[in-house]
């Protein structure tokens, strides 16, 4: 039996700020999906089920969160779910609510993820020792710095490549108005001049950490004709992982990554997604992730990524505009920051994003990634249903 087609028809998201100390958890996610039912002008009572995901409960040091958060998100006495795949967790939170769709199990599925990170220390809850290291690194950035160095080695990129990226994604992030970073005065320069945290990675050149919370409503080809606005259609959908350590492993441009994407875009039949991907919504939590990304996910040939980013394709006027919403580097409550890139892909094909809208998007990709670069999970929509 065929799947069924999925469709996103109502999109929700709070403020991401610093902290939202008005608000509990449960505050913050019903603010977030409520916005999401009044989008798709559904109720609590159109919901089938509920998935739900974030990053490490010990962030917030709330186990099991999922089981007081639902009568917040009218959940009592319906199925719910806890999705967790670290960083990516938004992206794949979406993709389990999918195929709850897809499967005919449920008719119309309300997913979303957040993470109160004023709450919690994400900075030293990341600082996990390394086997067989010494344990030098401190936050994400020290895990992934080496990295990006390698990457600079690899390609011979310019080291001014991870300031164009940054400066490019907060000034995209002026046009959205729930993105957190509004930097009015930002210029390319004031990049440049940041502190260095963990070389080559400047302070400018990461991202913030956020209060916040994304959901969608996902559902069957019968909801999608009932909407009252143009839903995004589910193209191809994927999740890959693979271990933190192994021999082998390339942390560049981890195997993982190119075969999510590859399976994404058989099932969308993309030959090439350079020409037939109008934008994507990537997961770049430091500058750098944008060139690299750009070859792993098959835009550009291996050693070519930081080409299309100091050329300028991928601003929000580019031939492959990236990151339209401003991206993780401007917004990251880090449990949730996977699902807006999905959201935010949703949005731009059902053309409802705003200022940072790309004329005439069709088919967009969200992209999401975590851990040690090990769990990556993708989707693409469409303005139309696919072909069967």
């Amino acid at each position: 039996m065929s799947k069924e087609p999925v469709a996103v028809v109502g999109v929700g998201q709070t403020k991401h700020v610093a902290a939202r100390r008005d608000v509990s958890i449960a505050g913050l996610v019903r603010e977030a999906a409520r916005r999401a039912l009044a989008d798709a002008e559904l109720t609590w009572a159109d919901i089938d089920a509920v998935v739900i995901g974030k990053a490490p409960d010990f962030f917030e040091g709330v186990m099991m969160p999922e089981l007081y958060l639902a009568d917040a998100l009218g959940a009592v006495g319906k199925p719910m779910l806890r999705v967790h795949t670290a960083g990516s967790v938004g992206g794949s939170t979406a993709l389990v609510a999918t195929n709850l769709v897809a499967g005919r199990v449920h008719g119309t599925v309300l997913t979303l993820a957040y993470e109160k990170q004023s709450e919690s220390n994400a900075m030293w809850g990341l600082s996990l020792p390394i086997p067989f290291q010494q344990p030098l690194l401190a936050g994400a950035g020290g895990f992934f710095a080496p990295h990006v160095r390698a990457y600079m080695r690899r390609t011979g990129a310019p080291d001014t490549v991870g300031s164009l990226v940054a400066y490019k994604d907060r000034r995209n992030a002026l046009k959205n108005p729930y993105a957190h970073l509004h930097e009015h005065d930002i210029t390319l320069e004031k990049v440049q001049a940041s502190p260095m945290l963990w070389d080559p990675i400047r302070y400018s050149e990461t991202c913030p950490s956020s209060d916040g919370a994304c959901a969608m409503i996902l559902t069957d080809r019968a909801g999608a004709a009932r909407s009252p606005r143009p839903p995004a259609w589910l193209h191809g959908g994927a999740m890959r992982s693979e271990p933190t350590l192994f021999a082998g492993k390339d942390c560049v441009s981890p195997r993982a990554g190119k075969d999510c994407a590859a399976d994404v875009y058989r099932q969308a039949g993309i030959a090439d997604p350079r020409r037939d991907i109008d934008a994507v919504e990537m997961y770049v939590p430091f500058s750098w992730y944008e060139p690299m990304w750009l070859e792993n996910l098959g835009f550009a040939d291996e050693g070519e990524g930081w080409k299309l980013t100091e050329s300028g394709v991928t601003e929000l006027d580019g031939d492959l505009p990236v990151n339209m919403s401003g991206g993780v580097l401007s917004t990251n409550p880090i449990g949730a920051s996977g699902m807006i890139r999905f959201a935010e892909a949703a949005l731009q094909v059902r053309g409802q994003a705003g200022e940072h809208q790309v004329e005439g998007a069709r088919r967009v990709l969200g992209h999401a990634y975590g851990g040690g670069s090990q769990f990556f999970s993708m989707w693409l929509v469409g303005a139309e249903p696919p072909s069967s």
